[in-house]
């Protein structure tokens, strides 16, 4: 059975779709079968990954979240090496409305309902969910078996956190009680800057401290060639391989391998 991963956090401009679109693309590199879907109306993910827009009927999450059409008729296979995609559009965003008028159980567990079918053929699902926490967001994290929450090395790094951990933890309570926190991932951080070596260090320790959850050991680096791979519909390791940027989501990789090993 896969493991299915939400990547999560109510503020955009963290690095969330961009760790989505790579560690999927470094876990098929090691050898991992991935599935990644985008769940955010937005569809940054579906276009950070694809060379080529979507066809008008293309099938898409929304399709398969209102059983609208079957998982294979959505996936788009090797987006990446060893990585497949449920796409998305700015239709998702109706689903909003559509699954706040099923009953209230139903709304909350219908991605889980709808992807149960595919969590035997994939190592891993990775959910890049949008940048709130809606209806879309809980859906995901109830059909998750873990949550990465990224976080970008600011001074304001630890604002919202607390609320997202406290949302992740009232889900377990109530609605997913195999729900965890896969870690808090540090991003767009510069060594040469003593603000991003202070928000480490600080984030560490209250995270630790106070919230008692981990914070990934990787550290993904403020990188150009990371910033400009979307735009060309590409991964990091097809866009530039050898760049910082790709090295620091293939050691992510790692480090999430290695801990569902242990």
């Amino acid at each position: 059975m896969g493991r299915t991963i939400a990547l999560i956090n109510q503020k955009g401009g963290v690095g969330k779709t961009t760790t989505a679109i790579n560690l999927a693309a470094t876990l098929g590199e090691a050898g991992e079968k991935v599935l990644l879907i985008d769940f955010d109306p937005q569809g940054n993910a579906t276009t950070g990954i694809l060379k080529y827009r979507l066809d008008e009927d293309a099938k898409t999450i929304y399709e398969l979240l209102c059983d609208l059409a079957k998982p294979e008729e959505c996936i788009i296979h090797d987006v990446a090496a060893g990585v497949d995609l449920i796409p998305a559009g700015i239709s998702l965003s109706g689903a909003e409305v559509e699954l706040l008028e099923l009953e209230s159980t139903e709304t909350k567990t219908q991605l889980r309902s709808a992807i149960k079918s595919l969590r035997s053929e994939y190592d891993y699902i990775l959910i890049d969910c949008p940048p709130s926490i809606g209806i879309l967001t809980i859906n995901a994290l109830i059909a998750s078996d873990g949550a990465i929450i990224p976080v970008q090395c600011e001074f304001y790094a630890l604002e919202g956190l607390k609320q997202v951990i406290e949302t992740i933890r009232l889900i377990q309570s109530k609605l997913n009680e195999e729900l965890e926190i896969e870690g808090i991932l540090l991003t767009m951080y510069n060594s040469r800057t003593r603000l991003s070596v202070q928000v480490v260090e600080t984030v560490r320790e209250t995270v630790r401290d106070q919230l008692g959850e981990q914070v990934f050991e990787t550290l993904i680096p403020r990188n150009v060639r990371l910033a400009e791979a979307p735009s060309f519909g590409e991964p990091i390791t097809v866009y530039d391989s050898s760049s910082r940027g790709a090295d620091s989501y293939r050691m992510l990789a790692a480090e999430i391998m290695q801990k569902h090993r242990d």
